[in-house]
C-alpha cells in the first residue's frame, strides 16, 4: 500500500511538473502509475487532495527545519532583535536540499505559480512557520511603517517563488540553488532594512 501511495505522488509529481496541474487529469496519473482508479481515490480521494500530499511530503520537512532555526536564533538573541539576514536565511535556506536533490518538485512549484495556484499552497501549508517569522522581522524592523512592511513581505514571497520555480530572465553562468538562495538572501536583506520611500501624492 506504501509502494502505490509513494508511486503514485511521484508519477503525479512528474505529470504536473511537465504538463501543469491544470491540463493533467487523474486518468492520465492513473495510467503512467499503472494503478487504477480505486488506489488513488483510497489515497487521497481527489485530484485537489493529491496535489495536497505532493506539496505536504516536502514542506513538513522544510516547515521543521525552520522552526528549529528560528527556535536556535531566538535562544541566542534571548531580548534582543534578531539580525535580518540571519531571520531570512532561516526562512529561505531550508528549501534548498529539497530543490536540489528534487528537481521536480522544483518544476512542479514553478507549475503552480504560473496557474496561480500558489497563493492558496502557501496559506494552507506554510503560513503558521512564515507567521512566526514574519513576526520576528518586524521586531527586527520596528521603524519600518506597516504598510510598507506589509508590501516587503509581498515582494519577499515573490521573488522566493520565482527563485524556486522560475527560469530566470537573464541567464548567465548555471548557479546551485545554494548560490541562488544566498544572493536572495542579500537581495532581500538590503531590500528590508533599506529607508522608507515618501508616502506617494493623491
Amino acid at each position: 500500500m506504501v509502494e502505490t501511495k509513494e508511486k503514485i505522488l511521484d508519477t503525479a509529481e512528474q505529470l504536473f511538473g511537465e504538463k501543469g496541474y491544470a491540463p493533467t487529469s487523474l486518468r492520465q496519473v492513473i495510467a503512467a502509475a499503472e494503478v487504477n482508479l480505486a488506489a488513488v481515490h483510497y489515497h487521497f480521494g481527489s485530484k485537489e487532495e493529491l496535489l495536497d500530499a505532493l506539496i505536504h511530503r516536502k514542506a513538513d520537512g522544510v516547515n521543521q527545519e525552520r522552526l528549529a532555526r528560528l527556535e536556535r536564533l531566538e535562544a541566542q538573541a534571548g531580548n534582543r532583535p534578531i539580525p535580518v539576514r540571519a531571520l531570512l536565511e532561516g526562512f529561505l535556506m531550508p528549501m534548498v536540499g529539497v530543490a536540489e536533490s528534487h528537481p521536480q518538485f522544483v518544476r512542479l512549484i514553478g507549475r503552480v505559480q504560473a496557474e496561480g495556484l500558489l497563493p492558496g499552497i502557501v496559506q494552507k501549508h506554510f503560513q503558521p512557520i512564515a507567521k512566526r517569522y514574519i513576526a520576528a522581522l518586524r521586531r527586527s524592523i520596528p521603524n519600518l511603517p506597516e504598510p510598507e512592511f506589509l508590501w516587503r513581505v509581498h515582494f519577499m514571497v515573490g521573488a522566493m517563488a520565482h527563485t524556486m520555480g522560475g527560469t530566470p530572465i537573464f541567464p548567465g553562468p548555471p548557479e546551485a540553488f545554494h548560490g541562488r538562495m544566498r544572493k536572495l538572501v542579500t537581495f532581500l536583506t538590503a531590500g528590508f532594512l533599506a529607508p522608507a520611500g515618501k508616502p506617494e501624492e493623491k
